[in-house]
């Protein structure tokens, strides 16, 4: 009975130590999906919120972060990035967003992840807790994999993972592993570019084959590779009836095995399409081959929007803080964008597309409420909806019960640029707010 005792009091003092079972206490709790709570509690327990109150006690040893003053919101969650497959993207060695091929459905960008990457740690001082990484954005024409090489038209890249942005592997920062399926559309092309945080002009024109053509030879090599489209989707379901048919003489083929999922409905297609009008033309596709889309960087909505409404087909806006692509855009183009696609009913959530550009993302949601988005909607444009669209709603997102502890402790607004992020937790674990940057500060500070 004695060492039974014993036992029992280790076990309560591990857990009362634990770095992911503690409390934050008198709070202020932003916790998006509900009102505001001024002076409340959080108590987290193994990682994931266990309640939230004002008259929470936190059991005797148990570890107590005092927040008074101080606001609690959900981490941040960046829909469109390659962090952690590109470091310098004029190293190509630093660079593993990509293979060669038109079809590569096989490809993981989860794998390739480098857990030491230095953007991580860049991203999470500013509250972002996950992102999307896809094996190509097509975002910049740079580094290896060979998105463009070889004269070959990427249209399937691969899949793309949502993980968080802290963790010893690629398994341990893994939230969904297949979380899309990347689709480069093909694009006829179009007017001259600015580089102004889409995909350009010029990207898509080079994917689609038609850069320097003519419209009716640019107009014959898009329709090709949409009829290459249909085709190896066609493929893909071919095999799947085969493989639940058991067929004789049956091989498993990795590329087909690969669309499987997206062809039950249980993976969504994530489009990198830029004008209305190929806006409109995938969505032709995707209802032709009935899988579900979710459309990257589009940088016009038009008459498009509302039948991206109608089919209740969110997307994910590109950076806000650029310039307009072409030269008869107006100049705002991107800033109203979010506004636009607000009062058209469509849902949305922030992409930045560029590593660099990642830790921006709080200012990219705070200037599109400048140009007319309501503060609210930008705030779950960065939190809530990312989480919903990518398929982990009751998973992360906001600051509810039940769900990991993804948290940001601050000391003003999220999206404000003068607030301070005080403690930055993941699944409960704090993470500490270092990077090159703040450890060359220090370095030369105390010099």
């Amino acid at each position: 009975m004695k060492s039974l005792g014993i036992l029992i009091g280790c076990a309560i003092a591990a857990w009362a130590a634990s770095n992911d079972t503690f409390v934050i206490r008198n709070a202020d709790v932003y916790p998006v999906t509900g009102a505001e709570m001024k002076g409340v509690s959080v108590l987290i327990q193994d990682g994931k919120i266990a309640d939230i109150g004002p008259k929470i006690v936190a059991p005797k040893g148990m570890r107590v972060v005092d927040a008074k003053g101080l606001r609690v919101y959900p981490g941040m969650i960046d829909s469109g990035t390659e962090l952690g497959l590109e470091e310098i993207a004029s190293v190509r060695e630093s660079v593993d967003t990509g293979e060669l091929g038109e079809f590569m459905p096989q490809l993981r960008a989860l794998v390739a992840v480098n857990p030491g990457s230095e953007h991580f740690g860049v991203v999470r001082v500013n509250g972002i807790t996950s992102v999307m990484t896809f094996p190509s954005t097509g975002g910049h024409g740079g580094g290896g994999g060979g998105r463009f090489g070889g004269g070959e038209q990427q249209l399937i890249s691969g899949q793309a993972a949502l993980i968080h942005t802290d963790g010893w592997t690629w398994e341990d920062m893994a939230v969904e592993r297949t979380a899309a399926m990347h689709l480069l559309f093909p694009a006829i092309a179009g007017r001259g570019g600015r580089g102004g945080g889409a995909i350009p002009d010029s990207v898509l024109e080079l994917i689609s084959g038609t850069a320097g053509a003519s419209y009716t030879q640019a107009r014959r090599t898009y329709e090709q590779q949409i009829a290459k489209l249909n085709d190896f989707f066609d493929q893909a379901r071919q095999y799947q009836k085969e493989r639940a048919a058991h067929a004789p003489g049956f091989k498993t083929n990795l590329k087909m095995e690969a669309m499987i999922p997206v062809l039950e409905g249980k993976v969504p297609m994530a489009v990198s399409a830029g004008r209305a009008s190929a806006i409109h033309d995938a969505i032709a596709f995707a209802d032709k081959q009935n899988v579900k889309i979710v459309f990257l960087q589009p940088r016009e909505l038009g008459k498009v929007a509302a039948e991206l409404k109608a089919k209740n087909i969110p997307v994910i806006l590109g950076r806000v803080l650029a310039l307009p692509q072409a030269e008869d855009d107006a100049y705002d183009q991107a800033f109203t964008l979010p506004a636009e696609a607000y009062k058209a009913g469509v849902k949305f959530a922030f992409g930045t597309f560029d590593n660099e550009f990642v830790r921006n993302l709080p200012f990219e949601a705070a200037t599109a409420v400048a140009f007319g988005l309501p503060y609210d909607e930008a705030l779950k444009a960065v939190t809530i909806n990312p989480a919903q669209i990518w398929g982990v709603g009751n998973e992360l997102g906001s600051v509810e019960k039940g769900k990991w502890a993804d948290l940001v402790v601050t000391t003003g607004d999220l999206l404000e640029i003068q607030t301070g992020i005080k403690h930055l937790y993941i699944k409960g674990r704090e993470v500490e707010l270092t990077n090159k940057q703040t450890r060359l500060y220090e370095k030369y500070m105390a010099r």
